[in-house]
């Protein structure tokens, strides 16, 4: 294979590209729609057109396609060719400018809460021109937004957009306050860590349970787990390796920027990182990422488990959304600089996200809920469900000063010495990392942290990008109308930290204690639950604020929340039914079948010897009749919990329920099947183990 430079983004119609194909009138056009969101004339639509076809028929492609982000959290894709019957007989390579900018798929088959009927299926893609087309096998895949006849946003791009385009204009007005006046546009950056599970395919295609919903809904704790740290960071395996090398080719062809690989925590948990970019490229290349890496994993005998906890008693997978702001010219925002506490603006930046984060916390805790999120949020992997912000030692004294008015001494540079004269020395960091809380500044950027592994990143960012646009228009607001502009941004600056400081905790998030500090004292959210919190999507503040930046309407509000209500219920009722199934047909009988072949060796124990008592025969079998009486008993008990969904008035109701009668009945269930899988023979047991799936890959 030839050098990675040589052929990363080689699959990719970039701005290398198009600077070769495009003639340069066209391509500047194009570039300003890009930069400054300028509108795109029809004529330059049809030169790009030509060209990306050129291009992607040259690279063996055969068919297009507008490659967009329903409702349903995954990608979805209509593959037209590029075929025209010519004159003669045959056919010709084409592909004009309005089949670029438009595409029609049926918009009523997907989610939409209730914006469209089923018999009102058209809908729109529309070119996204910010995000480069790429090729996918032999399709060129145009990354679009979909929309309604009415124009409601059906997808996650198009509010992200939106969502980047508040925060562009909100905090321009600050840049140019402070007398700023090249800047262009300001954009949000993002680089998602993604955590996966490997296990084989052989294993996987034996537990109904995996294949159905992605996590095990039984499985007794293996005799080792993660106990002995022993995985994180450890050697990688020669068959994840091959599959890593793998999956790094594919992705860097299509210009996705994988940088870091590395063992998790738990057996068979693994993790990848790219360098961070655009939020609306760092979307669109998240969820190619999560494909591809299902499609790698297959070829290596594997499948990739993206679930937030497919195993019980491990550490569950997480997205940790890196964040930040930057101007066209690469101005970091968030960047403290040398002297953090004479930098008014990046304290001024800062304040919006500690602003932001605090009054819409409950936005930001319901961007990440989902029915797999809820077994990892408040774990000892993840954050727990209450939001709250790390800042680190030297900015929380320099929050501290400022709100009280006392001089900053400054934080002093701590040489670090390893006690051996070969080790370089070098500068400690000014301050730590805390992997425990949900929002954390790393330095330059924010790391939110509670984000799933199979969530799409855009939920979390379009509620990040909003509330910190809210902010900054608040302090654009005030300081436009300000008569003396120091004095106003000094005092909003501490009125901000005090208004807001309990937002923020240095400490151990994953401490009892801080839960009940952070409800009790400081009055913080804690919804639990998806649905604890998704209602709150319609609060009055929340859809005035997103509607004011023209984010979501009140119609795309209240539909994403039936649709996000309605996947949490019929994600559960599927693990419920499944759960069902698997101990009716597989559990019990496996169960009664080897308690039977017990009481039959006792019984010819015996038989050849009438003296012989067969207590452990009879004790074991005792006890597994007992528990398969219990388990059949609790799978009754399951059914018709989920039987009572029916009476639901509507999905908040049916979401409740689910939350305070399905999720006990299944937990009571697994407990009584996971008990009997410790006293049952392996050979007798219908399924791979927890055991086996976690150490099975070498």
């Amino acid at each position: 294979m030839a050098n990675v430079p040589e052929y990363f983004g080689s699959l990719v119609f970039d701005d290398r590209v198009m600077k070769a194909n495009l003639s340069a009138p066209v391509y500047q056009s194009l570039k300003k729609t890009i930069d400054e969101g300028a509108q795109l004339d029809l004529s330059v639509a049809n030169a790009v057109a030509i060209a990306m076809k050129d291009w992607a028929v040259a690279h063996g492609a055969t068919h297009y396609t507008h490659w967009f982000q329903p409702l349903t959290g995954i990608t979805a894709e209509k593959h037209d060719s590029f075929i025209s019957p010519s004159p003669d007989g045959g056919v010709i390579m084409e592909f004009s400018g309005k089949e670029l900018i438009k595409g029609e798929p049926d918009a009523s088959s997907f989610p939409n809460g209730g914006l469209r009927a089923t018999f009102e299926a058209r809908g729109y893609t529309a070119w996204d021109p910010t995000s480069y087309a790429f090729i996918k096998g032999k399709t060129l895949c145009i990354p679009t937004a979909f929309c309604s006849y009415g124009g409601q946003a059906l997808d996650k791009k198009t509010p992200l957009l939106r969502s980047m385009e508040a925060l562009n204009k909100q905090a321009l007005r600050i840049l140019r306050l402070f007398g700023n006046d090249t800047a262009k546009c300001v954009r949000s950056s993002v680089g998602p860590e993604q955590e996966y599970f490997l296990i084989t395919k052989e294993m996987y295609d034996q537990r109904p349970d995996l294949r159905f919903t992605g996590r095990t809904l039984f499985g007794a704790k293996p005799p080792k787990g993660q106990e002995m740290d022993d995985h994180y960071f450890g050697v990688i395996k020669p068959r994840v390796e091959a599959f890593m090398e793998d999956l790094n080719e594919q992705l860097w062809k299509l210009g996705i920027l994988a940088k870091t690989e590395h063992n998790e925590v738990a057996p068979a948990q693994h993790e990848l990182a790219p360098i961070y970019t655009t939020t609306n490229i760092a979307t669109d290349q998240n969820q190619l990422t999560m494909e591809i890496m299902q499609k790698v994993a297959a070829k290596h005998g594997l499948v990739c488990l993206l679930h937030e906890k497919p195993f019980a008693g491990v550490n569950g997978s997480g997205k940790h959304n890196n964040w930040s702001i930057a101007t066209d010219s690469g101005q970091n925002l968030l960047s403290p600089g040398e002297t953090p506490y004479e930098n008014a603006q990046f304290l001024l930046f800062l304040c919006a996200v500690i602003k932001a984060v605090d009054d819409y916390q409950d936005l930001l805790r319901l961007s990440v809920a989902t029915a797999g999120n809820d077994h990892r949020l408040g774990a000892n992997e993840a954050p727990p469900a209450v939001v709250s912000i790390f800042v680190g030692d030297e900015l929380g004294a320099v929050l501290e000063a400022i709100e009280t008015g006392t001089p900053y001494k400054g934080a002093e540079k701590t040489q670090m010495t390893l006690g051996v004269d070969v080790l370089p020395e070098f500068n400690r960091d000014t301050t730590d990392r805390n992997r425990t809380s949900p929002f954390a500044f790393t330095g330059n950027k924010f790391e939110f942290r509670m984000l799933g592994s199979s969530n799409s990143i855009a939920c979390a960012n379009i509620m990040l990008n909003a509330a910190v646009a809210e902010s900054l228009r608040i302090y654009a607001d005030r300081l436009e109308q300000a008569e003396d502009f120091e004095t106003t941004l000094n005092s909003m600056i501490r009125k901000t930290i005090k208004d807001h400081k309990n937002i923020i905790f240095n400490g151990n998030g994953y401490d009892e204690s801080w839960i009940r500090e952070a409800t009790e004292k400081r009055g913080l959210l804690n919804y639990r639950t998806t649905p604890d919190c998704m209602p709150h999507l319609m609060d009055k503040k929340n859809v005035e604020m997103l509607t004011a930046h023209g984010v979501y309407s009140e119609d795309e509000l209240r539909s994403r929340c039936d649709i996000m209500l309605e996947n949490y219920c019929k994600t559960v009722v599927i693990e419920g039914n499944t759960m069902v199934d698997m101990a009716k047909t597989q559990i019990i009988p496996a169960v009664e079948t080897y308690a039977a072949d017990v009481a039959r060796s006792g019984a010819a124990k015996k038989a050849l010897d009438p003296t012989l008592a067969c207590s452990y025969e009879a004790g074991l079998v005792k006890k597994l009749s007992e528990l398969t009486d219990s388990a059949a008993m609790r799978t009754r008990e399951l059914e018709e919990a989920l039987a009572r969904l029916k009476v639901a008035e509507d999905v908040v109701g049916e979401s409740i329920l689910i939350r305070d009668t399905v999720l006990p009945a299944m937990e009571h269930l697994r407990k009584v099947c996971d008990e009997a899988e410790t006293l049952t023979a392996r050979s007798y047991w219908p399924f791979p183990t927890y055991g086996d799936l976690l150490f099975s890959v070498r």
